[in-house]
């Protein structure tokens, strides 16, 4: 592992702006809610462009034993790595990573969502880094609705992508299905800076499911951030439940070699 970053006393740290966040919050509210195929918003450029840049510069490489790899065996992950222990993140890393979980971030969120009381997760629980090499993949699914550490309902994601010149052929698109699973809505190419914010149900169906392309050496990085409330409607949840996979139409299990 690598040591704690020191405290560089020259460093200006990242704080996000109120004002600059009600903006945006004032661009996509009115969109959000009937978004299709559930209430999301696909924002570009959402950091200051020398931030995302310096975020990008801190993400350890594949090898490197921060991450947390999945079993080679898992029938719906593969080649897909994790990192959520903020002691042995760059000082940006964890830097922007508090200020994600920030009260700014908070408010702006709640104006986006229309959800109050969102409380952040600390813990980065299933969060944090992510990154997933090439042929890896994330099959759609509902993710997990309960915090069990927090005693908290799950009920928004915001994922932030740090992939320069990504091309469309490599893939990693994140792809929104309906709640049917018959049809895919809307695939969203996961490019340098670009933030998708999208609430947390049953049946929000979402993933990469097909292995990414990208060349040799290349990697699909992102920032994932969750965010939890004190209950929630009864009609978004049949109550606790883990990940839950979906086949889409035609596909075949994946069967690990």
């Amino acid at each position: 592992m690598s040591p704690t970053p020191e405290y560089d006393p020259e460093a200006t740290p990242f704080f996000f702006s109120g004002a600059a966040l009600d903006d945006i919050a004032e661009q996509h509210g009115g969109s959000y809610a009937n978004a299709d195929p559930f209430p999301h918003a696909v924002i570009d450029d959402f950091l200051p462009e020398d931030v995302a840049e310096e975020v990008l510069a801190e993400f350890p490489d594949a090898r490197n034993d921060e991450w947390i790899h999945r079993p080679p065996d898992h029938k719906y992950q593969q080649r897909k790595l994790k990192h959520y222990d903020e002691q042995t993140m760059g000082p940006v890393v964890r830097n922007v990573l508090s200020q994600f979980n920030s009260a700014a971030m908070i408010e702006f969120l709640e104006k986006v969502t229309g959800i109050d009381g969102l409380i952040p997760d600390p813990y980065y629980w299933g969060g944090g880094m992510h990154l997933i090499e090439r042929g890896g993949f994330l099959k759609v699914h509902a993710d997990f609705n309960w915090h069990e550490k927090l005693r908290l309902d799950r009920r928004v994601n915001l994922l932030l992508y740090f992939n320069k010149e990504w091309d469309e052929s490599y893939g990693g698109h994140l792809e929104l299905w309906n709640r049917e699973m018959s049809s895919c809505v809307k695939r969203v190419l996961p490019v340098f800076n670009r933030c998708v914010i999208f609430n947390t149900t049953d049946t929000s169906f979402h993933g990469h499911p097909d292995p990414i392309a990208c060349p040799e050496g290349r990697n699909r990085k992102s920032l994932a951030l969750y965010y939890y409330s004190n209950g929630r409607p009864a009609s978004e949840s049949a109550g606790k439940s883990r990940t839950t996979y979906k086949l889409r139409p035609g596909e075949s299990p994946y069967t690990p070699s």
